[in-house]
């Protein structure tokens, strides 16, 4: 839902997509929230179906079929250089960074060339170690400072490009 797939009529040249399938609630409502103040698409991507919020015509959602990064591949086929995308998945975040989008996860850390692939080798390395059986433990639950994180994280990002 681009600007370029059938856009917006608020004059919004971006979309933001979700990656929704291990995407917190919270993540979720604060989305819906700022697609419908400040008149953005928002699209969230899951293979399992999702409810929109009644009254909030700026947020859709899109069912995928099961499997293994099909949520993923569906955003990184469709989404466009300037989108904002907002995924926990690294290895996502390394191929809409590298195709022009702003991404964030939900706990707030904005991904960018900078930092991406650092975070990309990390986690495949944890994932190495775990593979060998070594514990490593997972994220800490989500929890209302990375709420708070998120919310500002997504405020000033969507501020930064609402101005140009």
């Amino acid at each position: 839902m681009t600007a370029t797939e059938g856009g917006s009529d608020s004059g919004i040249d971006f979309t933001i997509w979700v990656d929704a399938d291990a995407a917190p609630r919270d993540v979720k409502e604060i989305v819906y929230r700022a697609a419908k103040r400040l008149e953005i698409p928002a699209v969230l991507v899951a293979n399992h179906r999702l409810s929109t919020p009644a009254n909030n015509p700026w947020v859709r959602t899109v069912l995928v079929r099961h499997g293994p990064d099909v949520a993923d591949h569906y955003i990184a086929e469709r989404a466009s250089p300037g989108d904002l995308a907002i995924t926990a998945d690294i290895p996502l975040a390394a191929v809409l960074v590298d195709d022009g989008l702003h991404v964030l996860d939900p706990r707030g850390e904005q991904y960018t060339e900078e930092n991406v692939r650092e975070r990309l080798s990390i986690r495949d390395f944890m994932d190495s170690l775990r593979t060998t059986g070594v514990e490593t433990g997972g994220p800490s639950a989500y929890s209302d400072a990375d709420k708070r994180s998120f919310a500002n994280a997504l405020d000033r990002t969507l501020t930064s490009k609402l101005k140009g």
